[in-house]
Order: structure tokens, then sequence, then C-alpha cells
């Protein structure tokens, strides 16, 4: 399979400060790439220089088929771009700003309205083509962002943190037409500080620490770091910290509310201390399973930043929406 992106070495320095670290990875065409990693990683700097908003410091890329050092004219007309705030204008109508994005691309004049009046049907914003920008929802202003960004028909779609601070039916129905997008062969390189969101949309997941990969995986082989089986039982009373004592000894332990997921290669020992926890505190278990450990739990080992601190750094702790 071709290539929408290959990045050799790709350097950003900020005098100083090294933003983005030598950086080298592919990403497939009709993929969907995440690139996941704690706030100030350099997720951003990175998606800047692909797309020719700042130049490297040091390394390139090829990017569908253009080197964004030699041809980054070229580079422009074959991308989208959503940024994480949107670049639209709140006076112009729905409408208005499509155009306008159309004009900025150079879509020929003869093609500009059909392809507008597709996009708004495509993205369900027909009956809202002349609402003003800056008086509709943020899922709405998320959908007309991602809208405008196709108003050229690009063949990668860069999002930058697509889905923060709507609302649970407006996140679900962007992360469908992701999910079309795909189908359609168009390539998505997506950062996402929800970890439950990189794993149901990514085909790939490249993390970044402090301007470095630190792994490039599927969602599945990158669980498999944690390496250690988890033993999950649900109890019909919350835990408190006092109870868990006698638990220690069998394993690393993560307890939420009613939960307690123990990290242990001894599972039968695990689920021993576990009935045994329910018999001295007069619990009664609700159930009690073996699962593979989440991404989540991947990314907190491959990182050492748990996927709350980058919730509250983004939005002030709110839920995946």
């Amino acid at each position: 399979m071709q290539n929408a992106i290959e990045a050799s070495s790709l350097t950003k320095y900020y005098d100083d400060f090294l933003a983005v670290d030598h950086i080298s990875f592919n990403v497939e065409k009709g993929e969907i790439f995440g690139f996941l990693g704690p706030n100030g990683a350099g997720k951003t700097t990175t998606i800047r220089m692909l797309v020719g908003l700042t130049v490297p410091s040091e390394g390139t890329a090829i990017v569908n088929g253009y080197d964004i050092r030699e041809k980054i004219v070229e580079v422009k007309q074959h991308v989208g771009v959503v940024p994480e705030t949107s670049n639209l204008y709140d006076e112009l109508t729905v409408w208005q700003n499509l155009l306008f994005m159309s004009r900025l691309y150079h879509v020929p004049k003869q093609e500009r309205e059909k392809r507008i009046g597709s996009l708004l049907k495509t993205f369900e914003l027909w009956n809202r083509k002349q609402f003003k920008f800056g008086r509709l929802s943020k899922g709405l202003k998320r959908r007309v962002t991602v809208a405008a960004a196709f108003v050229h028909n690009p063949a990668i779609i860069f999002l930058d943190e697509p889905t923060i601070g709507l609302d649970v039916m407006s996140a679900r129905s962007l992360r469908g037409l992701l999910n079309e997008f795909k189908e359609k062969g168009i390539t998505v390189f997506l950062t996402t500080h929800y970890i439950e969101e990189a794993d149901e949309l990514c085909d790939r997941i490249a993390v970044l620490v402090k301007g470095k990969i630190v792994n490039i995986a599927t969602p599945d082989s990158m669980k498999s770091v944690v390496g250690t089986p988890v033993v999950e039982a649900s109890f019909n009373s919350p835990i408190k910290p006092t109870m868990i004592k006698g638990l220690e000894a069998v394993g690393e332990l993560g307890v939420d509310g009613c939960k307690v997921r123990i990290f242990t290669k001894d599972v039968s020992s695990a689920i021993e201390a576990l009935t045994a926890l329910s018999k001295e505190h007069g619990l009664k278990i609700d159930y009690v399973n073996t699962v593979r450990p989440n991404l989540e739990e991947a990314f907190v080992k491959l990182t050492g930043v748990a996927s709350e601190v980058m919730k509250v750094e983004k939005d002030g702790g709110g839920k995946q929406p």
C-alpha cells in the first residue's frame, strides 16, 4: 500500500526549545492514523509542519507525493485542515464561509455552488446554510469547520482535537463521518486527548512524548505493552482505600467506585483475594472477569501520564463525549 505521508527526521525548534525531536513515521493511504500524547508533546506542531503552516528546523516529509520543503503550494492543494479552534468567520453565514473557502482554494467557479451544496447535504447542514456561523452550537460549528476543510476535495484530512467540547451526539456523529471518509479512501490524520476515541477510530496510533515518538502500532498491539492480565471485579458497594490492603500482594491495583482492576500474572490468587475481600466486608460480587488491558492503560505505561490529566489540561476534566 502506498503512503500518504512519509515523515523523515522531522524536527522543530523554537529558539532553544525542541518541540518535535527528529520523528520519522509513515501514514498509509486510506487509513485513520492517530497521534496521541500529553499536552505539549508536539502534536499540533507536527501537523503545522505537515500542512505548511510552519517550516521544519530539520528533516522533511512527503505529503501526497510532494516534499513539504520544496512543493508546499502543491501540498496545501491536497490537504484539508480542521484546527482545534475554528478558522471560520462568525459574521458570515454557513454558505458564505464555504464559498469563501472555495475561493481561497481556487475551486473552479463553475463547480463551487454544486460542491458546497453537496457538502452541506453530506454534513446535514442544508437547512442551516443561511445561519450565521457565530450563532451555531458547538457541534454544528465543528461540522461546518470540517465541511470547509473538504471544499477542495483533499486526499488527506488533518483533524486537531475534532470532538473536544462537543456533546455526546455531536461527537458520535462526527466519528461516524470520519469512518465514512475512510471508506471513500480519504486519509485521516487525527490528534485527540480521548483515548477511547482513538481506540474506536484508528487503524494505527503513534504516541508522542516530549517531541519523540515512543511507539507506533495498531490499538490491539499497543495494548500488549501492558503485558499483564487484568482481573476485574464489580461489587455492590463502593470500595474504600482501607479495604484493599490485602489485594496489594497479588498485583497492581486500580479502584474506581465499585470496580477493582488487578494487574497480575497470578489470576487464581487474584480471584481468591477478591472473594476474601467480599466476605470480610460483607460485599456482594456482581461479576468477576479476566479482561485484556485497555488502550488507556497502555498509554499510561508508555507515557507515564494518565488520560484524566490530559482531559484536565484540555477541557477542565470533561468526560469523553
